[in-house]
């Protein structure tokens, strides 16, 4: 009796192989599992679009809390960093350089945040449907990128008025933003897996975003700061520039404003975050698939 109870699982496990069937949450093959997000495509944009929708339905001002958030961050940094504590001496155009610096940070910032949060904060829609887990982390990267055009219209009026020209430059304004998305997919996709496996990631990610903005010279030159200032060697103000906001942050600020000159790596260094984040992102995240809802 006890052989037939000890055999009967093999067997079914060996009929299941024969007629090539799987566990229902098996995690699928790489290529198959990027052609069915591709698949639900729709999906993503739809659950981002509406989340979006829904996000401020309740307030009074509704969608303008995009573009008023950001704005309001920015004024206080400028008190604070510009006026009081004269960030702004050395700095031409101090105002666009401010803006740019706040909205493109806020775009990963953002970005990021939500992917920590992307699958803990869906346990019942992941428990309750089948679809690949990186719906989510690309919907909510997809959500801000909503959020970013708006608030990228408006910068680009608040940099006319402050004097600046358009030039062909502006051109190459797409290039940063699609090359900072696929850094901020690949960012998202991690810190969704991360976040599904650390419980306290969500407690400990403000403090490691305010010291990442401080590190991405949001309010300061870099350069200026670093060397001048603080009197550090060369290569700290070069590693600081290298991180992958302040990449992103310099190269847009390069474009939109004619007097600031960033190191020429920026742009080598924005290429090389996008790539690598996206790859390394997508594979990180997926080899845990079957894992998540779990527990």
């Amino acid at each position: 009796m006890s052989q037939v109870e000890d055999t009967a699982p093999q067997s079914l496990a060996e009929l299941a192989r024969r007629h090539g069937l799987r566990p229902a949450i098996a995690r699928p093959r790489f290529p198959v599992y990027l052609r069915q997000l591709w698949q639900r495509r729709h999906f993503v944009l739809t659950y981002a679009t509406s989340r979006n929708v829904s996000k401020y339905s309740g307030s009074a001002l509704g969608q303008l809390w995009q573009v008023i958030t950001p704005l309001l961050n920015a004024a206080i940094y400028y008190v604070m960093f510009g006026l009081i504590l004269g960030g702004s001496r050395n700095i031409e155009n101090y105002t666009a350089f401010l803006l740019t610096g706040m909205f493109v940070f806020t775009y990963t910032q953002r970005t990021v945040s939500a992917g920590a949060r992307s699958i803990s904060g869906n346990l019942s829609l992941i428990r309750a449907l089948h679809f690949p887990r990186a719906s989510l982390p690309l919907a909510y990267t997809i959500q801000e990128l909503q959020q970013l055009v708006i608030s990228m219209g408006v910068l680009v009026i608040i940099v006319l008025i402050t004097g600046e020209p358009v030039t062909w430059f502006w051109l190459m304004i797409p290039v940063v933003l699609v090359l900072q998305t696929l850094f901020n997919i690949g960012a998202g996709l991690v810190l969704a897996r991360l976040g599904a496996q650390l419980r306290d990631l969500n407690q400990l990610l403000p403090f490691i975003m305010r010291t990442w903005l401080y590190a991405s010279g949001v309010f300061f030159a870099i350069h200026d700061k670093v060397v001048g200032t603080a009197g550090l060697p060369d290569w700290v103000a070069t590693a600081m520039y290298l991180n992958p906001a302040a990449s992103y942050i310099e190269w847009m600020r390069d474009i939109l404003i004619g007097s600031h000159n960033p190191p020429q790596a920026v742009w080598l260094s924005c290429l090389v975050w996008a790539v690598v984040a996206l790859v390394a992102g997508f594979w990180y995240f997926w080899r845990a698939e079957d894992r998540y809802g779990r527990g």
